[in-house]
């Protein structure tokens, strides 16, 4: 039997062993997991992120198009009226020259003249202006959008690096995964086998002791049980009321007349006759 309960304990030890060993693959494939939903999690805001980004960039690429295109326009406006303020100052110039020796008749069509040409010029000096005001503004509007293009680009620059890292992390965690879920399967396996091994010796362990029981215990039992009942019980209430009542009444009757006859009568006869 002792060396039944050694097995029994050894195979206890490495059914706990084979349990702490499951638990710690368990554990570690957790977190191996963890890391792997983390970085595929990761990647894909990542990507959305990216694709968010592109949009945008996309966006203000058109815009930037627009204002580009926009100040193009008004510079094209501003050159095509500079040129035509260069001229009609020219036709001002000889209309003012031909002020100075036109005729009194002449004079008031030549005044009229020059008052429609300087008005004209004045027009076109304040849509100069106007245009170079409006040329101004898209151009800062460039440059902000410009800006704006220029941190999403190195927005997307920087989560496409961190991408490969992530991925690789990826890669990396399901690969330990996979690994790791063949050595639990294992230790499962292992676990499983070391307490069937601990059931089978634990129960050969139950019926030996079983079987060894009643040679230390049936005897036992049987004799203080029959030695127990007939000493405190059954012989303690016959006794008691078969001696109660001849000790009052019959045996003091019969001792006193037995004794009295033979102790006077029988011997002093036989002795007279001899």
């Amino acid at each position: 039997m002792s060396t039944l309960e050694k097995l029994v304990r050894d195979l206890r030890k490495k059914k706990q062993e084979a349990t702490r060993f499951r638990v710690k693959t368990t554990k570690k494939l957790k977190e191996i997991r963890s890391v792997e939903r983390r970085s595929s999690s990761g990647l894909n805001t990542i990507n959305k992120k990216i694709n968010s980004q592109k949009e945008d960039a996309s966006d203000v690429s058109e815009t930037l198009n627009q204002k580009n295109a926009q100040i193009e326009s008004i510079e094209r406006l501003i050159s095509a009226a500079q040129e035509r303020l260069e001229r009609e100052k020219q036709s001002l110039s000889q209309i003012e020259h031909e002020l100075e020796f036109a005729t009194p008749e002449e004079k008031e069509s030549t005044t009229f003249r020059l008052q429609s040409l300087q008005d004209h010029i004045s027009e076109l000096e304040n849509e100069i202006k106007t245009r170079q005001k409006m040329a101004k503004k898209i151009t800062d509007d460039l440059s902000k959008f410009s800006d704006i293009k220029s941190k999403i680009n190195q927005k997307i620059k920087k989560h496409n690096q961190i991408k490969p890292r992530l991925r690789e992390s990826m890669t990396l965690g399901h690969k330990e995964a996979v690994k790791l879920e063949q050595e639990l399967e294992q230790r499962i396996k292992m676990e499983d086998s070391a307490k069937r091994a601990l059931d089978k010796a634990s129960l050969r362990l139950q019926r030996a002791k079983s079987r060894a029981k009643p040679a230390t215990k049936k005897p036992t039992k049987k004799v203080v049980k029959s030695r127990a009942k007939p000493a405190t019980k059954k012989p303690t209430k016959k006794v008691v009321k078969s001696r109660a009542k001849p000790a009052t009444k019959k045996p003091t009757k019969k001792v006193v007349k037995s004794r009295a006859k033979p102790a006077t009568k029988k011997p002093t006869k036989k002795v007279v006759k001899s």
